[in-house]
């Protein structure tokens, strides 16, 4: 897999959770597996805005759909959330181990100033 195609990844799974509708959404799918209209339950917006929220999100990569008979069901793809994850992560480690050494280094002034 190239760095674009993981840019690219990345790009639509954080556009995709731009959108407050969407967040809750995938909250809602962190607990279980859910129908198009158990999705759309808590949201005063048409089928056809949840179908297209949902469709952003399978787009990004976030959620994956099966069809069990008549149903439908929308299931959170954890292992996509685990990338975006691993990708903060990486900022995170780095930030945490500049502010260690910015404080060694406070620490160290503290202890010259007494």
């Amino acid at each position: 897999m190239s760095v674009d195609d993981r840019d690219e990844r990345l790009d639509r799974a954080f556009t995709a959770l731009g959108d407050p509708v969407r967040r809750a959404m995938i909250a809602r799918l962190s607990r279980g597996e859910a129908t198009v209209n158990e999705l759309a339950e808590p949201f005063s917006i048409t089928k056809q805005a949840v179908s297209r929220h949902i469709h952003v999100l399978e787009t990004a990569g976030l959620i994956t759909r099966s069809r069990d008979a008549q149903r439908r069901p929308c299931h959170l793809n954890a292992a996509a959330l685990e990338e975006l994850t691993g990708w903060i992560d990486t900022y995170r480690l780095v930030a945490e181990q500049r502010h260690r050494r910015m404080d060694a280094v406070l620490e160290n002034m503290k202890e010259q100033d007494k």
